[in-house]
This record gives C-alpha cells, sequence and structure tokens, in this order.
C-alpha cells in the first residue's frame, strides 16, 4: 500500500465515523441543547470530546491490532456476548437510521419543494446503489469526505453571519453557569455511541495495513475523526447560540432549521436543506454499513449476501419512517440510547485487549486501559442518573 492510497484509507476511516455521527439527531440534538444550556453548552460538548478521543483511541485500537471485528472479540470474552453485542448496535443503527431517512427527505424537501416521502425514497435508493455497487469502499470513501467538508463549510458561513458571543461562549466553556448529564451522555451517544465508534474501525479491517507505524497511524485516524464531528457540532453550537443569544425562540419542530433560517434568511434556510440532506444520507450509509459488518461474520451465507443486507437494513428504516414520521424528541432519545450501549461495549473490548494476547505481540497500553475504564464508569452513572431522574 503506498503512502497515497494509506492516507486516503485513514482519512475514509475518520470521515466514514465523523459523518455517521453527524446525522439529523446530531443537528437537533446540538441545537435543542444550546437553546436550553445557552453558552454553557460549550462545556458539555469540551467535555464530550475528552471522552469521545478516549472511546474512540481505545476501540479503534484494539479492533485494528486484534484484526477482527467487535462482536468477534466479545464473543471471546464470554459467548454469546458477542451475538448481543450485534442485537444491540443493529437495533441502536435501525433507530438512529429511521431518523437519518427522515432527514435525507427533509433535506430535498428544502431544496427542491418535493415531498419529504419521495425524497426519503429517492435518497435511500441511491445510498442502495452507493453501497452495494462495485468497489463501493472506494466510492464511500471519497463520497463521505467530500460530502463532511460540504457541510462544515456551509454551517460556518451561518455561523459568521449568527455573530455570536465568541468571549461569552469561550469563557462559559471552561466555567459554565450550568450543565446537564442528560446533555452530555445524549452528545457522547450521538457522536461515539452504538455503531458509530465502530464505523472507523470496521472499515479499516477491509484494508491490508502494515504493521509499521499502524498504531499511530490508527490513532491518529481515530482522533482526526472525533476532532471532525466535534468541528461541526462546535460551529453549530456558535450558529444556534447567535440566534438564541438574540432572544428569538426556535420553532420546536425544527430548531436546527430555524436557526439557519433565523441567521440567514432565505438563503440559510436553503443551506439547511443541503446541510441536513448532506448529514442525513452520510450518516444513512454509515449506519448501514456498520451494522452490516456486525451481522455478515456470523455465517458464510451472510458474509456472502452482505450486499442484499445493507439494500434490506435501509428499505426497512425507509419502511418505518414512512409509516411512523420523525418527531424531534426520537432524535434526541436515540442519541441517549446509544450513550447507554457505548459503556457496555467498551468495557467488554477492554476486557478482550488483556484477556487475550494479539498474534503480532501488540499490548494495549495501562494508561489507555484505565482511562478507556474511568470513560465507561463515567458514563454507566450518568446514564443511571438520567433514568432516574
Amino acid at each position: 500500500m503506498n503512502s497515497r492510497k494509506r492516507s486516503g484509507v485513514f482519512w475514509g476511516a475518520a470521515m466514514l465515523m465523523a459523518t455517521s455521527a453527524i446525522g439529523p439527531g446530531f443537528l437537533t440534538q446540538t441545537t435543542v441543547f444550546t437553546q436550553q444550556l445557552l453558552s454553557s453548552f460549550g462545556f458539555v460538548i469540551l467535555v464530550s470530546i475528552v471522552l469521545d478521543i478516549g472511546v474512540q483511541l481505545n476501540v479503534w485500537r484494539i479492533i485494528t491490532m486484534a484484526n477482527k471485528p467487535a462482536q468477534e472479540i466479545a464473543e471471546s470474552v464470554i459467548p454469546g456476548m458477542g451475538k448481543l453485542l450485534t442485537a444491540l448496535i443493529i437495533f441502536g443503527g435501525l433507530a438512529f437510521n429511521v431518523g437519518n431517512i427522515a432527514g435525507t427527505g427533509l433535506g430535498l424537501e428544502v431544496i427542491t419543494g418535493m415531498d419529504t416521502r419521495i425524497g426519503a425514497v429517492l435518497s435511500a435508493v441511491i445510498s442502495i446503489l452507493l453501497l452495494t455497487s462495485t468497489n463501493a469502499s472506494r466510492i464511500m470513501d471519497r463520497f463521505v469526505q467530500v460530502i463532511g467538508f460540504l457541510m462544515i463549510a456551509l454551517t460556518l458561513y451561518v455561523a459568521l453571519v449568527a455573530a455570536p458571543p465568541y468571549a461569552q461562549a469561550l469563557h462559559h466553556s471552561f466555567l459554565p453557569e450550568t450543565t446537564s448529564f442528560t446533555a452530555i451522555i445524549t452528545i457522547v451517544g450521538g457522536t461515539v455511541g452504538g455503531y458509530i465508534c465502530f464505523a472507523g474501525a470496521h472499515r479499516l479491517l477491509e484494508e491490508n495495513i502494515p504493521e509499521e507505524n499502524k498504531v499511530a497511524a490508527v490513532s491518529s485516524a481515530a482522533t482526526r475523526g472525533i476532532l471532525a464531528a466535534s468541528a461541526m457540532r462546535i460551529i453549530l453550537f456558535l450558529a444556534a447560540l447567535g440566534v438564541v443569544s438574540k432572544g428569538i425562540i426556535l420553532d420546536a419542530s425544527n430548531p436546527a432549521a430555524d436557526v439557519f433560517r433565523q441567521a440567514a434568511g432565505n438563503t440559510g434556510y436553503r443551506l439547511f436543506g443541503i446541510v441536513m440532506w448532506s448529514a442525513a444520507i452520510t450518516s444513512v450509509i454509515g449506519s448501514a454499513y456498520t451494522s452490516i459488518s456486525f451481522l455478515k461474520t456470523w455465517s458464510p451465507w451472510l458474509q456472502k449476501n452482505h450486499r442484499t443486507l445493507v439494500a434490506i437494513f435501509i428499505t426497512a428504516s425507509t419502511i418505518i419512517f414512512l409509516l411512523a414520521g420523525k418527531p424531534v424528541k426520537v432524535l434526541v432519545i436515540a442519541g441517549t440510547i446509544n450513550g447507554f450501549i457505548l459503556p457496555v461495549s467498551l468495557l467488554i473490548l477492554l476486557i478482550a485487549a488483556h484477556k487475550y494476547k494479539n498474534a503480532n505481540g501488540y499490548q494495549h497500553p495501562k494508561w489507555l486501559t484505565i482511562i478507556g475504564v474511568l470513560i465507561a464508569l463515567a458514563l454507566s452513572a450518568m446514564a443511571l442518573r438520567v433514568i432516574f431522574e
């Protein structure tokens, strides 16, 4: 693997993870919590970045150095645990994907005026064609990179127009006036919860990555993925803060769209349509790809027919959306659900990393293990507090 191809693969994996996180739920959650916590939401973002990087460094290193997908690693710890993890990931992925499909329809409705349901079906067809095409992985890598940077650029424009109180946002990011455990667990769950934290690592397993400098390259890609997703979150937070700090009450039925509209008028609203469609379709792709990567290893038949499984997964998500709709509350709850899954899957991988020695002699660092355990315990405590609030 030459250096250019190697760089493309790692960037593709990083952006697959980042764009999997940046979906309709991501846009909704960020806007809703900004309206609730105002500039203090910056502190929640800062905490989530630290937690997210700790999670990703552990997950990506363990999976890529073991050269096995997460479900096989989990199965080696406790028989049946891999199948349970697969079921949890597919359930969480499907829950998120209903919102992702809804987002594609909403985005195309804003851009073109077409019916939301027609836009959703059209986007589902595009996703299926992309993921079932020849050389699908390479096409997916390029697609998520281009779309990911486009989303960030367009949202940055809206944030600049919104003119948020930058000094106040910076001050309260380190010294918040208020905070929320629900916001932290939801934001972490929406960034690295459920299937999302495995997306990039499972993508790297498809490549024959040389062992030379592998650990450093994997760690760098994992961090880049988090920083890309976090950059989008920070920019959207500033855009929303610029609007709500002026005393404007956002439309509860679609708060993210209202941020773009209030900040930049009709032009902003059209830009929101592009950002929403981009965020949604890349998340449809990431959710389907990663969820099926958990399922396909359980039998040769599933492996052989994994493209058909991807099509079924996306089709099922689309049908559920057409029947059930897309309430904003569901998108927020889905992030919380994935936040509950995360501590369990992280602890399983950490146990496996120290229970079995890798054939290549890799030993997972104790300092990284301690960080991973502390994060898992902290997220578990926050999740329990949210449940019993």
